[in-house]
């Protein structure tokens, strides 16, 4: 029972940086998925599968693992980078491309 320590990245639906700020540990799928033959429906015998806790530090997370004895692999977040911007650029007289309508 192997579970991931990760800090969630922001999804291409927002803009903002809303629900990437907490930590997550969730389980390893311990086995593989199967499809209902009848319906298609996909189902699991993994109950850990359905286990998502948050934490607020990256401390607090791997301290529950420890604390219960579950084995954790910790995924280090990437830093973002930082694209200055200013609207003034669109209209600048050294742009890369001409500004049209």
């Amino acid at each position: 029972m192997l579970a991931r320590i990760y800090r969630p990245a922001k999804t291409a639906m927002q803009s903002g940086k809303a629900k990437t700020r907490d930590w997550i540990l969730e389980f390893e799928p311990a086995s593989a998925r199967t499809i209902d033959p009848l319906m298609g429906w996909t189902s699991s015998t993994d109950m850990n599968g359905q286990v998502r806790l948050t934490f607020e530090t990256q401390e607090e997370a791997v301290a529950y693992a420890e604390r219960l004895g579950i084995a954790f692999r910790l995924v280090e977040p990437k830093a973002a980078p930082m694209i200055l911007k200013a609207y003034a650029d669109n209209f600048a007289p050294g742009r890369r491309q001409p500004w049209t309508h």
